[in-house]
């Protein structure tokens, strides 16, 4: 089917369903009935061009502010972490280029970090991470995020508010590659493609305390 309704988008893949989207109204009302995750699972990163995983999360969210059934955090974890994993580096680099999308797409992933901690491992737990990622919004080109692992549970904030246990310089696309599984922090570390500033070991160890979806 080839309409360009809600039930049009049945079937299609790849590009084809990212072009069906665009053409839409975002505020048509035949958006309500699809089902985000199985709109997420019809998208491969591999069946698309270098600029289309950038398109679809553009088209996303537009349609979002008024569907907001087709917002990104109503994508379930082992759908999410596979449109990340697959999408290659020219993919994510267009999109974290994107100052809008970027920063959506970052919020997701950090926002998230709070339902992927596991409690037994962080039970005892106390630190303060600052996440530092190249080519920010800051004056001095960074986004940052907090993240404060305390008593089992995981505290993201925008502010830096409370001293490290460690504080991590990396690129928004080699974060993406590590939180989905596709890099691992050694691999990074001796390429110099993180950095790591305070407690080495508990950052090269900080990854365990996470139940990371895979794709």
């Amino acid at each position: 089917m080839t309409d360009d309704t809600g039930a049009g988008l049945v079937g299609l893949r790849g590009t084809a369903l990212v072009k069906a989207l665009e053409r839409m109204d975002p505020g048509a009302l035949e958006l309500r009935s699809l089902d985000v995750n199985t709109l997420a699972s019809a998208i491969d990163p591999t069946e698309l061009g270098k600029d289309d995983f950038r398109r679809l999360l553009a088209v996303l969210d537009k349609v979002a502010a008024n569907v907001p059934e087709l917002d990104l955090s109503k994508v379930e974890p082992r759908h999410f972490a596979g449109l990340v994993a697959k999408a290659s580096q020219d993919q994510l680099d267009r999109v974290v280029a994107e100052p809008r999308l970027r920063a959506r797409l970052l919020d997701e992933i950090f926002d998230r970090m709070k339902a992927h901690i596991k409690p037994d491992r962080g039970r005892d737990l106390h630190a303060v991470v600052h996440w530092w990622l190249t080519g920010g919004s800051d004056e001095d080109g960074y986004d940052r995020y907090e993240t404060v692992l305390r008593d089992g549970d995981c505290t993201v904030r925008r502010e830096l508010t409370e001293k490290p246990r460690v504080t991590i310089t990396i690129g928004p696309t080699d974060f993406l590659r590590l939180i989905t599984h596709q890099a691992t922090p050694a691999v990074l570390f001796v390429t110099g493609k993180i950095k790591v500033k305070g407690d080495l070991a508990f950052a090269a160890s900080m990854i365990g305390f996470f139940d990371l979806p895979k794709p």
